[in-house]
């Protein structure tokens, strides 16, 4: 993994990370299969908060993706974290967290208030993640969705993703 390098995406990536993150999510339990639709809806909205890739040589290995999520229908400086893809053939490197953790330090810099995570409760706890019943999100079960607090107090209400999260 020491050849892997993180950096923020840049103009001419659109097409490779939109292949990685289809391979990464191609058969996984709880995919929607959009997910490569989302990232690109998110990009084309101009909501791609915080974008970064992994690059191993001249490709592009892995793909995080972070955009503004509302809790009661207001923007309070929060955001979502996903999805975060690995390629198949470079994942169980710990890719992935070099990806959450510099995405989160990116949101912490720039003022963020905190981050949200719909996805597994083990993985996520490593990253300071908690599920909080004061923070729900409708349709999942509450253990699935988690937030962590990089500054200020922990909201209340309920979250929505950007509208971006509906593209197919």
């Amino acid at each position: 993994m020491a050849d892997v390098a993180l950096r923020p995406e840049r103009d001419g990536d659109a097409q490779a990370i939109h292949a990685v993150v289809t391979a990464a999510f191609l058969g996984a339990e709880h995919s929607s299969g959009t997910e490569g639709a989302i990232v690109d809806a998110l990009r084309a909205s101009g909501s791609l908060t915080v974008s970064l890739v992994a690059e191993a040589g001249a490709a592009i290995v892995g793909h995080i993706a972070f955009s503004p999520v509302t809790i009661d229908g207001k923007d309070i400086g929060w955001f979502g974290l996903g999805p975060v893809a690995v390629h198949p053939a470079h994942q169980c490197q710990g890719i992935g967290a070099r990806l959450i953790e510099a995405g989160l330090a990116q949101l912490r810099d720039a003022g963020a208030q905190g981050c949200v995570v719909l996805g597994d409760p083990a993985y996520y706890a490593r990253f300071g993640f908690v599920s909080d019943p004061a923070l729900t999100y409708p349709g999942v079960p509450a253990e699935y969705f988690q937030r962590l607090v990089l500054a200020g107090a922990a909201p209340f209400g309920v979250a929505a993703y950007h509208q971006s999260f509906a593209a197919s």
